[in-house]
């Protein structure tokens, strides 16, 4: 109170107007002046019968004050907020914080202004090794088993009105490894016998999206987190499906408790894609092309060095 009292003289040039702002007698006034000058072993204010000024101490003391006051309102805001209070390390696979997680982040935010939200954003396998290493307390990220927040079919997209060479290796647009899509990707492909080469690679998903917007290819991604301007490619193998699971080690408790809450309470929702094109038809590249290969390895023509991307553009 000394300090509000200090600041409401200095500021109201006088004991009887600082007084009246703070609704207290000018004797107390005058006290808690005497009693911050005492403790400072300092004269705060020069005195007469007309005017009160500050000194040099005075006007330093001010700063001071204000600083101190002001951290003290931001400290008892703090220790008032209803609620959970403290931090949370979240890590969200970039597609999912893109297509749906935005929202939802904010009104945690809002309703827990007392947590403050640490978001890590990376591959869905990165995240859930640093989860394991106790880097991270939550993870909203591709995975097989565990709490799932959504279930969708993956899709093979590309350009509007992108067309597959038929014969050619699928040209692909992928994460690196370790990437579940990846793997998603090039095991449907395999198992179907269809030949595959990499047109583009790229840790974040606006590379990926640039780059299958100039039809360097096609990529796969969950249905409801396909980015806009993007079509689906039909006439390729059913790469299956992919579960969104929400991830921590032990017991949630405090702050990752209150974030786990909003993240599984949301509504997840997003039109699901359209296929509209007719389903292409697939050709196995002539036996006397196919060179020998290693599970798994693109197999463009023996002795080929790799070609631009066959793929025809979006017309």
């Amino acid at each position: 109170m000394l300090l509000r009292t200090f600041l409401a003289v200095a500021e109201a040039g006088g004991f009887s107007e600082a007084a009246r702002r703070l609704d207290l007698g000018q004797s107390t006034v005058s006290q808690h002046v005497r009693r911050l000058e005492t403790a400072l072993s300092c004269v705060l204010f020069e005195r007469d019968t007309h005017s009160v000024r500050l000194t040099g101490d005075g006007e330093t003391m001010t700063g001071f004050a204000r600083g101190i006051l002001d951290q003290q309102d931001r400290a008892l805001r703090y220790f008032s907020r209803p609620g959970p209070r403290g931090r949370v390390r979240f890590g969200v696979c970039e597609d999912f914080l893109l297509g749906h997680a935005a929202d939802v982040l904010g009104r945690f935010r809002g309703a827990h202004p007392g947590i403050d939200l640490e978001l890590s954003v990376e591959l869905s396998e990165v995240l859930h090794s640093r989860l394991a290493d106790g880097d991270l307390d939550l993870v909203l990220a591709k995975r097989d088993s565990g709490q799932g927040v959504r279930r969708d079919p993956l899709v093979w997209v590309g350009a509007p009105g992108l067309e597959l060479v038929p014969g050619e290796p699928v040209p692909l647009v992928l994460y690196p490894e370790p990437s579940v899509t990846r793997a998603r990707a090039l095991t449907a492909l395999r198992r179907n016998g269809v030949q595959w080469r990499i047109g583009c690679v790229s840790e974040r998903l606006n590379g990926l999206r640039v780059a299958l917007e100039a039809g360097l290819g096609i990529g796969l991604f969950a249905e409801s987190v396909v980015p806009d301007g993007l079509a689906p490619i039909a006439g390729l193998p059913d790469p299956g499906s992919v579960t969104f699971v929400l991830s921590h080690r032990g017991t949630v408790r405090g702050s990752a408790a209150a974030l786990a809450e909003t993240i599984l309470s949301a509504q997840w929702s997003r039109p699901p894609l359209t296929l509209r094109q007719p389903p292409l038809p697939r050709r196995r590249p002539a036996k006397a092309r196919t060179p020998p290969e290693a599970p798994g390895t693109p197999s463009p023509a023996p002795d080929t060095p790799p070609r631009p991307c066959r793929a025809s553009p979006p017309g």
